[in-house]
């Protein structure tokens, strides 16, 4: 993957309830990568995107690259519910790039903020017949993900010993890293204290646990090495890239047995480059929940099985440690933009553009995306 760079990166207005539509926030976004790269629509050939508003702009890509000005293009994709959010989106224009389909291709990720529905308790003549896989799960009001999230926090603190003091040192640390981003949504510093008062969402999964609604729009610019080359900021490289999927799209039905999509997502990685863990600057590590930037953190090889526990504890993740995690606050703080904030930091981060958060001298960064029945990671060199 190393003849393919990252050239650009952008965002949307981000925040709570905008007032964006889908089409704005994905105009925003690929604006602002293009004024970071210096590229115009005439030099982008390519377009992938998951847009997922319903909206006939940005429902798929051909619609979106028509509206951006990119067409004739060489290359569109659209990913949708099947995908690991914006690692697909992001592999696909890697991997265009890398067989030579297009010259220059732009990804975006639009996801906007769903409006709050009143919780109503369900009765035996109010309730629709609910089919498939859903009449397993709601009779027991197990409608959220945030239930299998629990599940997952609990049978990691099961197996291990793990405790709710250690998934706040991550979040607590992940603010620390916010609170020197301007762009996060969430400043303010955490103590342990006020993370282990914040309320259970599904017990032991806490509110500070989960990422942040958010309306956004996310965009990267990815070209061959040599075009990167002649851009406005620094080309960022695409080391080595790995995707992995494990059982069908439900991630109630996780097993505890078995290697899961982030293992084997990141034993194929490594094979791929000569680097290694050590190597690794800063890392961005998803969190969605806190328990998933626990598992990248092991299966990543950065620590033992059972071990993200105590290494967290013990500092290794904040900034001036051995292993700066979440640089820019996280998708907790930052928002939720689905991965994209991490490839963006990543990127970001090896340019030296950090400000504050700046990791000294960082020539090597990886990015995740996902968990459970899929897992997805590139690792980038300055």
């Amino acid at each position: 993957m190393n003849r393919v760079a990252i050239a650009g990166v952008g965002y949307s207005t981000v925040g709570r309830n905008t007032g964006l539509t889908a089409a704005e926030l994905a105009t925003q976004a690929a604006k602002a990568a293009m004024e970071d790269s210096g590229l115009t629509p005439e030099d982008i050939d390519g377009l992938c995107s998951y847009c997922t508003s319903g909206s006939r702009a940005t429902e798929n890509a051909m619609s979106l690259g028509w509206m951006l000005g990119l067409m004739p293009a060489s290359w569109v994709a659209t990913t949708g519910l099947e995908s690991a959010a914006f690692m697909h989106p992001a592999l696909e224009a890697m991997a265009a790039v890398q067989a030579g389909l297009c010259d220059t291709c732009l990804v975006l990720r639009v996801i906007q903020q769903q409006p709050s529905t009143p919780v109503v308790l369900a009765t035996a003549a109010s309730s629709p017949p609910v089919a498939g896989d859903a009449q397993f799960l709601a009779p027991f009001g197990a409608g959220s993900p945030t239930q299998w999230a629990a599940l997952r926090t609990q049978l990691y603190m099961d197996a291990y010993g793990a405790t709710e003091e250690q998934f706040g040192a991550q979040v607590i640390t992940q603010r620390g890293h916010a609170v020197l981003n301007e762009d996060a949504l969430f400043r303010t510093p955490l103590t342990l204290d006020e993370y282990l008062a914040s309320r259970y969402i599904s017990k032991p999964l806490r509110l500070l646990d989960c990422d942040y609604p958010c309306d956004s729009g996310s965009a990267i610019i990815v070209t061959t090495r040599e075009r990167a080359a002649d851009c406005r900021k620094p080309p960022v490289y695409v080391e080595a890239a790995a995707f992995s999927a494990i059982q069908d799209l439900n991630f109630e039905i996780l097993t505890d047995t078995g290697p899961s999509s982030p293992k084997l997502c990141s034993d194929r990685l490594w094979a791929r480059t000569d680097l290694g863990p050590s190597d690794v600057d800063c890392a961005q590590l998803y969190d969605g929940f806190t328990i998933i930037t626990m598992e990248w953190l092991e299966a990543l090889g950065f620590c033992g099985p059972g071990e993200a526990g105590p290494f967290v504890e013990a500092g290794h993740t904040a900034l001036g440690r051995s292993l700066p995690v979440n640089t820019d606050g996280g998708a907790c703080n930052v928002g939720r933009r689905h991965g994209a904030n991490f490839c963006i930091e990543a990127t970001r981060q090896l340019r030296g553009e950090s400000g504050e958060r700046q990791v000294p001298g960082a020539e090597v960064s990886i990015f995740t995306n996902a968990f459970g029945p899929f897992a997805g990671a590139v690792l980038l060199t300055k």
